[in-house]
């Protein structure tokens, strides 16, 4: 995109909270508003050749194009090269399908990719197709950048860093330059971290994907994804499969994510701190064991994370004896909702093995951390486990 918009060149050197409530506006046009509405058009006024514009809804929209705008000026502020204007970014109906828009385009039967075998849940099926598709799967753990063991002649690195649920980070900076050393694209799937806590481009990824389901939008009510890239051709590559497969996002929830935006670095940063805080309250406690977070000086994967996050995210894991000890310390939580996928100012948790994809024992909470006040959500969360006790485990 080339429209700079009201924050001019001076952007780069702003502040995230700065940068957020303005991100993607339009120029100040007298009597309009600031963030124009939804545009709800199937097909728009073309008279003519059908040259540059907006022609049909499929392909584009302009409140699409204000909240892609929004999000690769916060992805990457500067653009690498003192604008914004060399990134850009593609929204989709959802994270699943941004990721799919990347490996499907870039990958040929023949090829070879490379995956996580501890990411998101979904992945296995996606390996599944890509599969039967021809294409040579091969996966390693995200911890201790043992994805480079499998990397040569792989056609794609897809890194997901941290790693949704265990937590484990890998060394990003390495990894791109071993990869493009092999000839190989670099994707991040950076839905937990968000732009605000980890900048993939300027880590060195040829493409940074993400939900915007989660954090990035935050309450809940949004199904979201968006593919950044820098590469003009990688770019079009993305374009191309959005418009054949057809998995555009609405205006209205478009629309609503960029509203969603103005409020992010607010919530990151209180989301990001209660995680912290609830970490550090359950260090110690009797019945907590294998306690995640990047954030917590002592988690393994926090040296490496220091060195590439400027914020470590909402989302904290850890382990319960059993699943009924897990379940009965879910069901006396008070402020935390037990629901699937996380990000929301609502504080979530769940029993992530009840979904069967993860590699999780059967007492691992994945615990999302919202935006109430911290001495509430720690007090909650302590009770809940002191009530839920049970000596019979």
């Amino acid at each position: 995109m080339t429209d700079a918009g009201p924050m001019g060149d001076g952007a780069a050197r702003i502040g995230d909270g700065t940068r957020a409530v303005r991100v993607g506006l339009p120029e100040p046009v007298k009597h309009e508003p600031t963030l124009p509405g939804p545009v709800f058009a199937a097909h728009f006024h073309l008279p003519g050749d059908p040259t540059g514009g907006y022609a049909y809804g499929r392909d584009d929209n302009p409140t699409w194009t204000h909240l892609e705008r929004a999000i690769g000026e916060l992805e990457a502020p500067d653009g690498g090269s003192g604008a914004a204007s060399d990134v850009e970014t593609l929204v989709f109906a959802s994270g699943m399908a941004a990721i799919s828009a990347v490996l499907f385009s870039q990958l040929r039967a023949g090829d070879a990719v490379v995956l996580p075998d501890d990411g998101y849940q979904v992945l296995p099926l996606v390996r599944e197709q890509l599969t039967a598709y021809g294409i040579e799967v091969r996966t390693a753990p995200t911890g201790g950048d043992a994805q480079l063991d499998v990397l040569d002649g792989a056609k794609l690195l897809w890194i997901e860093t941290p790693s949704n649920p265990g937590l484990d980070v890998c060394d990003v900076r390495r990894l791109a330059e071993a990869a493009h050393a092999r000839g190989a694209l670099v994707a991040v799937d950076n839905t937990l971290a968000t732009p605000l806590g980890q900048r993939p481009l300027e880590l060195g990824a040829d493409f940074a994907v993400a939900s915007g389901t989660k954090m990035l939008t935050g309450h809940g009510d949004i199904l979201l994804g968006y593919v950044a890239c820098r590469d003009a051709e990688l770019t079009s590559s993305v374009r191309h499969w959005r418009k054949i497969v057809g998995a555009i996002p609405g205006p209205m929830e478009a629309w609503l994510a960029h509203r969603s935006l103005a409020t992010l670095q607010l919530r990151a940063d209180r989301q990001n701190a209660n995680a912290l805080a609830l970490a550090e309250a359950l260090r110690d406690h009797p019945e907590v064991s294998g306690l995640r977070y990047p954030g917590l000086p002592d988690d393994p994967s926090h040296k490496i994370a220091a060195q590439q996050m400027r914020r470590f995210g909402c989302v904290l894991s850890f382990t319960l004896p059993s699943r009924a000890r897990a379940e009965r310390f879910l069901d006396a939580l008070s402020l935390v909702d037990d629901a699937t996928s996380f990000g929301s100012v609502r504080s979530t948790a769940e029993r992530r093995r009840r979904w069967g994809g993860d590699a999780v024992s059967e007492g691992f909470i994945r615990f999302s951390a919202g935006a109430e006040d911290p001495a509430d959500l720690v007090a909650d969360v302590l009770r809940a486990l002191d009530e839920s006790a049970d000596t019979t485990v």
